[in-house]
């Protein structure tokens, strides 16, 4: 038995009573048979109520929790100062509003609490970066560099699935290069869950392996990870939520998928992208430079080699084709960069 549905029942007896005694006061002035006023008026107040209750009272309610949830702390803080603020100028005006004559010294103090107590909230949450920023001016121990940065203690960064599948991100976790907290929303949460129980073999273990890493985050201490309810109405797709979330909690996003970098980069979102991580901590040889390597496959040209470094760096050595499944010396003729990751081309050191 659901909650709405009690609260039909409740509200049907409520209203039916209601009605019911007011079809008993109405048939006094109609001159009728009160049994009779009172049941019809009764049966109306009853189905109106079975009709009605749940919009005026449980459907508002988790309208309000929806709002909620979609508010970040700082947005709640905020509208909590702005209540209180609206609140106290109310107060101040409600005795000289009273001296106004009747009906006016009646009705204005109460509309000017309703007034002051939406406007204090509303403008006190459209402000709230401002105004935590102020509040962190006068914070011991913060300085002018923390409002440009934030505090990296408190550094807040959104996960993106394709990070957690990935796993990585937990050994990048347990260098300590990362600071502050992870925070991965629920939608997240539910679309790895959805990948998790897929019928194929592959996305179910690749789910599984997501949501395998998130138990590894938070059994480590380094870095809090955070399970968030905070949802974006109005956005179906999850990239789209997360976009949105981040620009409008001003959080950066970690994420190994191409089109949802580009996407927040035009948006304005501070991208950490762990493939870029793993490229830019890769090893830097130069033209020269000799190194071995193992010849694991035929190149797309010619006579060329194909081997790999520990890091994965691709390793194309001209004429390597000869030395196929064999450890040998190279010298670097070449480095080239691409979207993939960085490519050596190399010799044999034997064609000296």
């Amino acid at each position: 038995m659901s909650i709405e549905f009690v609260f039909r029942i409740i509200g049907m007896a409520a209203f039916g009573i209601l009605f019911g005694y007011w079809g008993a006061s109405f048939s006094t002035l109609a001159g009728g048979q009160i049994e009779l006023y009172a049941i019809v008026f009764g049966m109306v107040g009853a189905l109106i109520g079975l009709v009605l209750t749940p919009y005026i009272t449980i459907r508002p309610l988790r309208s309000i929790r929806g709002k909620l949830l979609q508010q970040t702390p700082q947005g709640l803080f905020a509208g909590l100062v702005g209540l209180v603020v609206g609140l106290l100028i109310a107060a101040l005006l409600s005795f000289p509003l009273s001296l106004l004559p009747s009906p006016f010294g009646k009705v204005l103090p109460f509309v000017g609490v309703l007034l002051f107590a939406y406007f204090g909230v509303a403008l006190f949450i459209i402000r709230q970066h401002d105004i935590v920023a102020m509040l962190r001016v006068f914070a011991p121990g913060q300085s002018g560099g923390v409002l440009a940065g934030g505090d990296s203690k408190q550094r807040k960064i959104l996960v993106d699935t394709s990070v957690l599948i990935d796993g990585r991100i937990a050994d990048v976790v347990k260098t300590g290069f990362l600071s502050g907290s992870l925070i991965i929303p629920r939608f997240i949460l539910n679309e790895l869950q959805y990948i998790a129980d897929s019928a194929d073999n592959v996305r179910r273990q690749r789910g599984r392996r997501g949501l395998n890493v998130i138990a590894d985050l938070q059994s480590d201490p380094v870095m809090p990870v955070i399970i968030s309810d905070i949802d974006i109405e109005g956005a179906r797709d999850v990239d789209d939520k997360l976009v949105l979330l981040a620009r409008k909690l001003r959080y950066p996003i970690m994420t190994n998928d191409y089109n949802l970098n580009r996407v927040a980069e035009l948006q304005g979102v501070v991208v950490l992208n762990v493939n870029e991580l793993a490229n830019a901590v890769k090893t830097i040889l130069l033209p020269g430079e000799r190194m071995e390597v193992r010849i694991m496959q035929e190149g797309k040209e010619t006579g060329q080699g194909v081997g790999y470094l520990e890091d994965g760096t691709m390793v194309v050595v001209e004429s390597g084709l000869d030395y196929l499944q064999r450890q040998i010396r190279v010298e670097v003729t070449k480095v080239l960069q691409t979207a993939a990751g960085r490519m050596i081309f190399a010799r044999p050191m034997e064609e000296e």
